[in-house]
């Protein structure tokens, strides 16, 4: 099992149409012996949408996981001092949240874990999510680029003739860039073409 014995947080937030390109991944995680710690940012925890209701996506990570989900800013912070992850991973990461982490802003659960987990020097590893990619977050992926101990799961336009500004990151590699990850090193390339794109 490639990560026996690794302390990983997952954190999900609220890009509720990539959540089941999440799901088989966090079980793959579990399967390669990872211990997982999860983290729901408030849109998560609260929102119901045609994709999922809250409650089910909620009992599906526990299913997988065996942890209730870390839900609130006064319970993640604890992920500095005290639950010492071997890697952090936001996956779907939104336009939104990357917007905030770059930014220094923590007013989430997933924000306040990410901060409290990089002041430990140890890696954060982002799937980006979002409808402006290659629009007003466009700077804030080149931010997270330049920054110590973040990386990121090789992304793509998801659909570029109807929405070019859209990326979406490769969630099958998650497994692969977490490995990278934890040896400090970005999995390349980090702009792909995905097969199948309209």
């Amino acid at each position: 099992m490639l990560l026996k014995g690794k302390k990983i947080g997952f954190c999900v937030t609220g890009s509720f149409c990539t959540l089941d390109a999440v799901l088989p991944q966090i079980k793959l995680l579990k399967e390669e012996g990872a211990e997982l710690f999860p983290v729901f940012s408030t849109a998560i925890t609260t929102t119901d949408t045609r994709f999922t209701t809250a409650r089910a996506f909620r009992e599906k990570v526990v299913d997988i996981t065996g942890r209730e989900p870390v839900d609130t800013i006064v319970e993640a912070e604890p992920f500095g001092p005290v639950r010492k992850m071997d890697l952090m991973i936001i996956a779907p990461c939104t336009g939104n949240t990357l917007a905030k982490l770059v930014n220094g802003i923590t007013d989430t659960p997933v924000l306040m874990a990410s901060k409290a987990h990089l002041r430990n020097q140890r890696p954060l590893l982002i799937a980006v999510a979002t409808n402006d990619g290659l629009g007003n977050n466009a700077r804030n992926i080149g931010m997270a680029l330049n920054l110590k101990n973040v990386f990121l799961v090789p992304i793509f336009q998801d659909n570029p003739s109807k929405k070019p500004n859209s990326l979406v990151s490769d969630m099958t590699q998650i497994l692969e860039a977490s490995g990278r990850a934890m040896e400090k090193s970005q999995i390349q390339p980090v702009l792909i073409e995905k097969k199948g794109n309209p």
